[in-house]
């Protein structure tokens, strides 16, 4: 690994300085680390548009941004947050139970126990060509896409497009099924960013995953508290039993007027470049009873998917496990 310069941050407007203070090198902030020190920097990946840092500067030493409140109106959760700490805050748990199942879906006890909330929803994608030294992928500056051509048995079935990577983030599949937002802090002031529109596909910006600039960091993640009786659920099937990423996942919040959907989200991860708000399937459940229309609506996902070579299979567990997200929701 070669050698970097790491800052501990006491307060996010010293971060924000450290960052205008070092415009003209490779800067990344860094939460627990365990994916940009422990996997990207240790793999040596690195290409055109994953240039190889300079200088760290490590945002859990900020000790406002490791702070979890649950207000009257919504929930506010640091970006430094680690996972085992919204895991183990009872408002969280009382309140966003999608999010802790999510959450406690994520990697090994111990990784929970240093990733943070913030570095999970920001994290690299796991693509093998992309994680590969070998391949200079789109991703990384490149001219081509491997997983056209190659093993593309874990990749993108919607929204691909030049780069077929899936985002592996579950905390954000459920962040998005709640409606959060992702506060925003840089050297060109603050703002706020739904995450509706936080996330960004390969059509748009191939070289990035999110909207954040090079000199911006998520701060806070807030959610508004559910409506009384929202029903919420997550699933996600995976290769192995023991830690790893979604082959496919599903987040489900809404609420229902009698037994029939009234409004919410459903939301796919391991199929796309960006958590898939899969409103087609949301469309088909308003205001039908939802036991009756669940693996109508959930088929739906179908019209959308465009398969590559190895990878069809993906469409019958989205379609299999968005049904089933939805049943465990009202309790079935």
């Amino acid at each position: 690994m070669r050698a970097f310069e790491l800052y501990d941050a006491t307060t996010v407007s010293e971060a924000v300085t450290l960052l205008k203070q070092n415009s003209d090198r490779a800067v990344k902030v860094v939460g627990g680390g365990s994916d940009l020190v422990g996997g990207i920097l240790k793999d040596w990946v690195h290409g055109k548009g994953l240039p190889f840092p300079d200088v760290l500067i490590d945002l859990t030493t900020i000790k406002d941004l490791t702070q979890i409140n649950a207000g009257s109106s919504e929930a506010s959760i640091g970006a430094a947050a680690t996972l085992s700490e919204v895991i183990d805050h009872k408002d969280i748990q009382a309140k966003f139970p999608l999010l802790v199942a999510a959450a406690q879906s994520v990697a090994s006890p111990l990784i929970r126990n240093f990733g943070t909330l913030g570095g999970n929803v920001n994290q690299r994608p796991r693509c093998w060509f992309f994680r590969g030294e070998d391949f200079n992928c789109y991703k990384k500056g490149g001219d081509f896409c491997y997983a056209v051509t190659g093993d593309n048995r874990y990749h993108a079935i919607i929204g691909g497009e030049l780069c077929y990577i899936v985002h592996p983030s579950d905390t954000a599949t459920a962040l998005l099924a709640l409606n959060a937002k992702a506060k925003i802090s840089g050297v060109g002031g603050d703002r706020e960013v739904a995450f509706d529109s936080y996330f960004i596909g390969p059509r748009e910006d191939v070289l990035r995953e999110n909207v954040l600039k090079k000199d911006e960091f998520v701060t806070y993640i807030t959610i508004p508290n559910p409506a009384s009786g929202t029903k919420m659920a997550w699933n996600k099937l995976k290769d192995r039993q023991v830690y790893d990423f979604a082959l496919t996942s599903v987040a489900v919040s809404f609420t229902m007027n009698g037994n029939n959907w009234n409004d919410g989200r459903v939301v796919v991860g391991g199929v796309s470049p960006v958590p898939y708000r899969a409103k087609v399937v949301e469309d088909a459940l308003k205001g039908k009873d939802i036991k009756a229309t669940a693996k109508q609506a959930a088929a739906q996902i179908r019209t959308v998917a465009r398969p590559m070579s190895l990878n069809a299979y993906k469409v019958d567990l989205a379609a299999g496990l968005i049904e089933r997200t939805i049943l465990d929701a009202l309790g079935n």
